[in-house]
């Protein structure tokens, strides 16, 4: 059950000498799952995870889901740990006055579509939300976390890079094993175009023992013209190159794409030496949302950024295990 890719190829000499480790995590995994009963905070908990480390395409799912319950009169509030952010939380963010340094990028991003908590103990978080006001909960990230009992569990998976050689931690990509998350989920959503997902089903397909929906990113309509605009695009996110291959879809002319880790923080120095870059080609900087809101505050009107939302191919699928989470 193999495609290609960079985490697709066989295992090497490397991922099999690295495998005893990996099988170290998992199990280290699972009793941290079976060591806790969660915590009921008497609303639903719909969780967002992925069994993948790294980027899979959660934020955009937490957005569009943040929307779709809004669209129900759902008041839902999203729970963070806050990625690199220095709060210990309980803390609702406010993107008027917090900056991701103190709460983290993709909480203060999510924040501009509902209310946003980050906190390290997520049933303390969950308790102030709910005192707040909550009458959902969205468990950014917390698939492998077992503080709190979840009524639906939701896998993100890159369509393209799948689940990968199939290894956990250090000789793969993978959490916990797929058997082992596909058996305490209740949607899998495959994100990527239909090439891709074409191949996910291909090489997965039989591991996927839940409804599976897939989804993908597409850019907003803003009303900008990006044909054959010159751009020196960076991002630091899970896989920049998706990013500078949607600016190319659109028509911009890439004249230079620099990739950062993910989450880095935009030093002066970056700045500097992207601005110096851009001004030396001609070129228009542009960069992902939710690397613009690490942008300094003078930053921000001399980027461009690229927004892009989650559809889903068939919502259907969505809404019958939002109805059954929400009673």
């Amino acid at each position: 059950m193999r495609a290609p890719g960079f985490w697709h190829a066989p295992p090497g000499l490397a991922a099999r000498a690295l495998a005893p480790l990996g099988a170290l995590y998992a199990a280290a995994t699972r009793r941290r799952l079976a060591a806790a009963e969660g915590m009921d905070p008497g609303v639903p908990v719909i969780c967002v995870g992925n069994i993948n480390a790294g980027g899979t395409g959660k934020t955009p799912t937490v957005i569009a889901l943040m929307q779709r319950l809004a669209d129900r009169g759902v008041t839902a509030h999203v729970l963070s740990r806050g990625h690199g952010g220095t709060a210990e939380g309980p803390l609702r963010v406010d993107e008027r006055t917090h900056d991701a340094a103190e709460v983290g990028d993709e909480p203060l991003l999510m924040s501009a579509f509902g209310p946003v908590w980050v906190g390290r103990d997520r049933v303390a978080t969950a308790r102030a939300a709910v005192a707040a006001g909550a009458q959902a909960l969205l468990l950014d990230d917390g698939f492998q976390n077992p503080a709190l009992r979840k009524t639906l569990s939701i896998v993100v998976v890159d369509a393209v890079a799948g689940f990968g050689n199939g290894f956990c931690i250090p000789a793969g990509p993978l959490r916990e094993p797929v058997r082992a998350g596909m058996a305490r989920a209740d949607l899998l959503l495959s994100v990527g175009p239909p090439r891709a997902q074409a191949a996910f089903r291909e090489a997965w397909g039989d591991a996927v023992t839940v409804p599976h929906l897939t989804g993908v990113l597409e850019p907003l309509q803003t009303g900008m013209d990006w044909e054959g605009l010159r751009c020196l695009a960076f991002a630091g996110i899970g896989h920049p190159e998706k990013f500078f291959a949607t600016l190319r879809g659109l028509g911009a002319d890439l004249v230079q794409t620099v990739a950062l880790s993910d989450h880095q923080p935009l030093t002066a120095a970056i700045l500097a030496r992207l601005e110096r870059d851009a001004a030396a080609a001609g070129a228009q900087i542009v960069t992902t949302e939710k690397d613009a809101v690490r942008l300094p505050q003078d930053w921000r009107r001399r980027v461009l950024s690229l927004p892009v939302r989650m559809r889903f191919g068939a919502p259907e699928v969505l809404d019958a295990e939002l109805d059954r989470a929400l009673g």
